[in-house]
Parts: C-alpha cells; structure tokens; sequence
C-alpha cells in the first residue's frame, strides 16, 4: 500500500521537474509486453507482472516509466524535450527479498543532443538537488567506456556482440571472457560435438538425435551448429585486450583520477578514445555546475545490474545510513533505446528517477 505522504512527497519531487521546465507526462499502466520482450528478451518475465487480454494481447503492469516516455517520445515529440512524471511501477520480487511489488517512481527525462556531456549534468544535478535534504551519497558510472572496450577488442563480430549482449549479466560475462580468452577448456560435450562437425552437417546429426524438442526448427540449430566451429577456429582474445576488460570493470575510485588511467589503456585499445573524451566532457560539464570530479565516486562499470538500455552515463544516489536500502534514485544515458524504438530515428538522452518511499524509511 502507497502512503498518503510518499503520494505528497512525488508529487511534491515531481513540481521540483516540472519547475526546472520539464513537461508533465502520464503513461498506461498496463503496458504491451512484446516492446519490453524484444528488448530484454524472457528475462524481463521474471522481473514483471504479465497477463493476457483477448483483444491487446500480452501485456504487462508498467515495470518503469522510460521505455513508454521514450515510444511517445519517438512517435510524436519535438526536440529537444524534457519530461517529468510521476506514478505506479510494478516489480515482481522474491518472497524473501521484503521489497514492495509497487511503488512511486518519479522521474526526469531529457531528449536533446545539443551538447550530451550538459544533459548528463543537468539530470544529475537537478536529482542532486532533490535528494539533498536526505544527505543521499551519489555514485557514477560509465558503461560506454565498456561498451566501448568491447568493440575495440581485435576479435570476431560475433564475439562481441555476444560480450555486448551479456554486458548486464556480470556472470555470464566473465564466463564468456574466459572462454574467448582460452582460460578455461571448451566442456567434454562440446569438444565431442565440435569433432563430430568436422566430418558431418549438422543437419544429419540432427536427424540422428531423434524426434526434436523445443521451439527452436532445424535450420535455426543448424545455424548455432555452424557458429560454434566458427567461434572454435577464432584465436583467443589477446592477453593485453583482456587486461583492459578486467581492469576497467574493477577500477573504482574518483572521477577525474579515472581519465589518467583509461587514456593509457586506449594505447592498447585505441577505440576507448571516443569514451573517455565524452568523460572528460562530462566531468567538465558537471563541475561547471558545482559538482567536484575530484570527489565523486566514479567505477565505469556501475550500473550493469540495472535495466538494460543504459549505454553510457550512469549515476546512483544511496542512504548513507541505510546500506540495506535499494538506491533512492538512480539514471543513466540511453542513446541505444532510442534508435530502437524509434523506427529509423534516434536522439541523444538521458534520465533519472527518485523512489519516494525509499525517503520515509530514512526520513
């Protein structure tokens, strides 16, 4: 149950955006599932309220409001433009997790490319501002400077953007990473079927497997056949590219100590220029607006176990007394979102959004 006074206090958190001259904006409550299934994939059934209707089809209780503000957006906004809502989201939880299964977000949303590195500033500071009398400790992240890496690695295109895909499942990923690199050892299982594939197409072995099982048709498997010979006759990722991965995702400290070290790692990877130029950027953009790079918190992999469209800036606001407590708020860019869901057009932009009932319990 939402309470009286965290509906006060969105409300109130959301006239703070709309004062700052964003425009108020409602979306569905129940929301179709297959934009959300394209996206995220089955995944996204575990983390949402799903059901059926006879005449919409597959649909889900809203699990965020970005995803919609970024379709109507797409469809029938001008740019620039800047959003503010506030409303229901609906999350699935484990029993044990004690978390609620709705609850207020409110949110900022900036479409504009003018100047990105200013945009990212502007969501920051202006969540800054609002969790200011909680004394909320923020946290920033850059996932394009990974993203980055990964597309610089000397490698087959399918290898990364099998890395791409899996960049938000930090434990898949580091599997992949030790496979490519040859760290570990291909399964028994797979080794006897890559041998079996030398000598014969997949589409026999097929047959010869019996009466099939699952979704998947013969072409298809025979295609993820032939993908793997292909992935097994790629050369490992050299040690060194390696070493940026693994580097970047455990560097963690401030912001502008970070940009030293990450232009040395674009010798090795020289794709990481671009990266750490927007960084730069940005970290000049947000002192302009009084926030030290010398003291934020900076770690570019922060932000990979959120939803999965962020691509580059990332920021977290946490209860300095509350490590128990889920981020009171949290944003990110998500350049890529918008050129997915805009049907040949895309535009720089970047959000945030404030749990209001995070705030009573450290009120």
């Amino acid at each position: 149950m939402i309470s009286a006074i965290d509906r006060e206090r969105a409300a109130d958190l959301l006239r703070q955006f709309t004062d700052a001259g964003a425009q108020p904006v409602e979306t569905e409550i129940l929301q179709p599932a297959g934009t959300l299934l394209d996206l995220y994939g089955e995944d996204i059934r575990g983390r949402a309220f799903t059901t059926t209707d006879p005449l919409t089809g597959e649909t889900m209780l809203r699990p965020d409001f970005t995803v919609p503000v970024v379709q109507a957006h797409m469809a029938n906004g001008a740019d620039p433009a800047r959003y503010a809502y506030a409303g229901e989201v609906f999350r699935r939880q484990e029993i044990d997790e004690g978390r609620p299964r709705e609850y207020l977000q409110v949110g900022y949303e900036v479409f504009d490319g003018s100047d990105p590195a200013a945009a990212d500033a502007e969501v920051f500071d202006l969540i800054a501002r609002a969790m200011a009398p909680w004394g909320a400790l923020p946290a920033t992240g850059d996932l394009g400077i990974l993203i980055a890496a990964i597309e610089a690695l000397t490698t087959s295109a399918r290898r990364r953007a099998a890395l791409r895909r899996h960049l938000w499942r930090p434990i898949r990923f580091r599997r992949l990473m030790e496979r490519y690199t040859g760290a570990i050892p291909p399964t028994t299982t797979r080794s006897v079927m890559l041998a079996q594939l030398q000598t014969t197409a997949p589409e026999t072995l097929i047959d010869a497997a019996g009466t099939p099982v699952g979704l998947r048709g013969t072409a298809e498997i025979a295609a993820r056949a032939l993908s793997l010979v292909e992935d097994a006759a790629t050369p490992p990722i050299n040690r060194t590219e390696a070493e940026v991965i693994a580097m970047i995702l455990n560097m963690d400290g401030p912001m502008a100590a970070a940009l030293s070290p990450l232009r040395d790692m674009a010798v090795d990877l020289p794709g990481l220029d671009g990266a750490v130029d927007r960084l730069e950027a940005r970290a000049d953009a947000l002192s302009r607006r009084g926030h030290d790079p010398a003291q934020l918190s900076f770690a570019p992999a922060r932000g990979r176990s959120a939803m999965e469209y962020y691509d580059g800036f990332t920021f977290t606001f946490a209860a300095p007394t509350r490590p128990d407590l889920p981020p009171l708020a949290t944003g990110g860019r998500y350049d890529a979102l918008t050129a997915v869901l805009g049907a040949g057009r895309s535009i720089p932009a970047v959000g945030g959004v404030i749990r209001p009932g995070l705030l009573g319990d450290i009120a």
